[in-house]
């Protein structure tokens, strides 16, 4: 039996009249969606048609919470307390179990955007507001983090379920954390470069850092952003290689399919 490996995207990251990315056809590629629950993106509209979109194609459904930064897409860092902020995910994640119960499906995951994310790969109290928010909510949610950093740590002291995730488009700095996106190099923008990348990481199970670190690491899943103009053929390559590479791709969650049957 081949090895599995889920492939993630964030998607509706839209809002009102204007949509980001082309999540239609990055929900025939991947298998698992992280959906923008009105903060950073999303609306109620695109909420609940994302999550229709990726039942109809077996896609598991997550929730993906960042800072209130609209006009910042989620990229700016707010300061915030650590109860601001587990109380702000926590309405994130509600919001989208809510959209999807109308599109008769379940979200199985969370996992942070942005600055949010990046916050709380460094910052221990950010790191368990988030876990607590995802524990308060409903523990049977999966986090997605990314492994070896504070979020990981504090997802393991709530009792959640981890998913390690590495990211196809992106360079890692020597810490394990990502390179900051204004640095030159940061993100990968050439498919087939990302994709060759994507399979050596997984095989080898390690990340390797723009300095030639090679970083030891448990890896569940691969994200591919889909707010690039790449992000179609790239999305098609790194699947093409994994699965040439002998990786069955499923979502690393069965629980869509369980509560969905037929789907």
């Amino acid at each position: 039996m081949s090895a599995r490996i889920d492939l993630n995207a964030d998607l509706g990251e839209g809002f009102g009249p204007w949509r980001l990315g082309d999540d239609a056809r990055l929900l025939d590629i991947v298998t698992s969606a992280n959906i923008a629950c009105g903060f950073h993106a999303g609306d109620p509209d695109i909420m609940v048609e994302t999550v229709a979109a990726a039942r109809a194609r077996g896609v598991a459904v997550g929730a993906h919470p960042g800072f209130h930064d609209l006009r910042g897409f989620g990229r700016t860092r707010i300061q915030e307390s650590p109860r601001r902020i587990e109380r702000d995910i926590a309405y994130q994640i509600g919001a989208l179990q809510a959209c999807a119960a109308l599109a008769g499906a379940r979200v199985t995951h969370v996992k942070a955007h942005g600055a949010l994310a990046n916050l709380s790969n460094e910052d221990e109290a950010v790191a368990d507001a988030l876990a607590r928010a995802v524990a308060g909510v409903d523990p049977g949610l999966a986090l997605v983090v990314m492994p070896g950093l504070a979020a990981e740590r504090a997802g393991a002291r709530a009792g959640l379920t981890l998913v390690r995730e590495i990211y196809a488009d992106r360079a890692y700095a020597e810490d394990g954390t990502l390179s900051p996106r204004g640095s030159p190099g940061a993100v990968i923008h050439e498919a087939q470069e990302a994709a060759a990348r994507v399979v050596r990481m997984v095989e080898e199970g390690a990340v390797f850092t723009r300095g030639g670190r090679c970083i030891p690491v448990e890896i569940d899943t691969v994200c591919v952003h889909g707010d690039n103009p790449e992000a179609i053929a790239m999305a098609q390559a790194v699947r093409a290689e994994l699965e040439r590479a002998g990786f069955s791709l499923r979502p690393f969650t069965n629980s869509f399919v369980e509560m969905c049957p037929g789907a």
